[in-house]
């Protein structure tokens, strides 16, 4: 018999993480899909039947997104030092706006902060962004610094459980965590892959932060509303030798996009068994998940979520309203669904799965409880 996850009495106290607050911050330039796709027709034009591959920009679920340069920056090649440089430079924006969004959601200042997690796989840098975005923020010069690259579209999940380990080592203060990807800056107009013009229709820019605390519940001043969940730990799960089915291969023009056609059927076939695996972790079985917080892999992606895991209505529409909107953001773009499902009230008690899927192959799921 699995033993159960055990609640604390009322008022009582324990060291916990939770989610404070969280702020998401976007590029300033929106972009159509239907102007993405005339886009696209253009630079891939001299593709064999570019008019049926372009079909592909009318079935993502997407209906604008937000990038960090103009449109027409991308019709033109751009070596890898310089969308590396544009990279860094929207990255330390974003992820200030989403940081400073994000401690004020949770009544915290920079001096509250003991660590900072940051995650890209869209650029490279070193020193890292977060020393950076730590001394501009204003963030004590001791404070932890943990940069996680290479995770791609699960490095939001990832980056949660991580923080949450932090947070629960340094109770009384907070830890940052920001995801920040810059997407379209790893464009290369002369890759003439289905990989890359499926990548065209599908990602985008953008960035979110999350602020997490580890204070005993009762003197939590998030504890009095359920809005706020906390973080109660989390499972990777690694498909074997699946290394081609997502990824980067390096270019002379930089970051070169890889991922397999077939990562909705394997979502179908193989997430039900990885995802009962990691919540049996925890002592819990699928059927008592409630909530189910997931990352908008596309239209695609989400079907088979939705057959594999039966998820709600509800759990479907944050992730479909975030997928229109702002596209796949890599990995943001979990926590920007997370911020959605948090804007209304929920039941105390009320379960949660949140899962974002990255290369690996791999599966990040953390748990969470209203």
């Amino acid at each position: 018999m699995i033993e159960k996850l055990q609640t604390l009495p009322a008022g009582e106290s324990c060291s916990q993480a939770r989610i404070l607050g969280v702020g998401t911050a976007l590029p300033p330039y929106a972009l159509g899909q239907a102007q993405a796709r005339e886009l696209a027709r253009g630079l891939f034009r001299d593709l064999p039947q570019v008019n049926r591959l372009i079909g592909v920009f009318e079935n993502t679920g997407i209906a604008k997104r937000y990038l960090a340069r103009p449109p027409e920056w991308y019709t033109h090649e751009h070596s890898f030092p310089e969308k590396n440089r544009a990279w860094f430079e929207a990255a330390l924006e974003l992820s200030l706006s989403a940081s400073r969004k994000a401690l004020l959601a949770a009544g915290r200042t920079p001096q509250d902060v003991a660590g900072v997690v940051f995650v890209s796989t869209t650029g490279i840098a070193t020193p890292s962004p977060e020393a950076y975005l730590a001394q501009e923020l204003g963030i004590p010069l001791s404070a932890i610094r943990l940069p996680l690259w290479g995770l791609g579209c699960a490095g939001g999940a990832a980056g949660l459980a991580r923080s949450a380990d932090l947070a629960r080592l340094h109770p009384g203060r907070v830890i940052l965590l920001v995801a920040v990807e810059l997407c379209s800056l790893t464009f290369i107009p002369g890759d003439r892959s289905k990989s890359n013009v499926v990548a065209s229709s599908l990602f985008a820019d953008g960035a979110a932060a999350v602020v997490l605390g580890a204070e005993g519940v009762a003197d939590d001043p998030a504890a009095s509303s359920t809005r706020f969940p906390s973080v109660l730990g989390g499972f990777t799960r690694l498909l074997p030798k699946s290394y081609e089915i997502m990824g980067w291969d390096l270019h002379p023009q930089g970051l070169q996009v890889r991922f397999a056609q077939s990562i909705p059927t394997l979502v179908q076939q193989q997430l039900p068994a990885l995802v009962a695996e990691g919540l049996e972790e925890h002592g819990l079985f699928p059927e008592e998940i409630d909530l189910h917080v997931l990352h908008p892999g596309g239209a695609k992606v989400l079907a088979a979520y939705q057959e594999a895991l039966g998820s709600s209505p509800e759990s479907l529409a944050a992730a479909w309203e975030v997928l229109r909107e702002c596209g796949n953001m890599s990995s943001p773009t979990v926590l920007f669904v997370l911020e959605r499902l948090m804007r209304g009230p929920r039941k105390a008690g009320e379960m949660g799965l949140l899962l974002a899927l990255g290369p690996g192959f791999a599966l990040e799921g953390v748990l969470l409880r209203w």
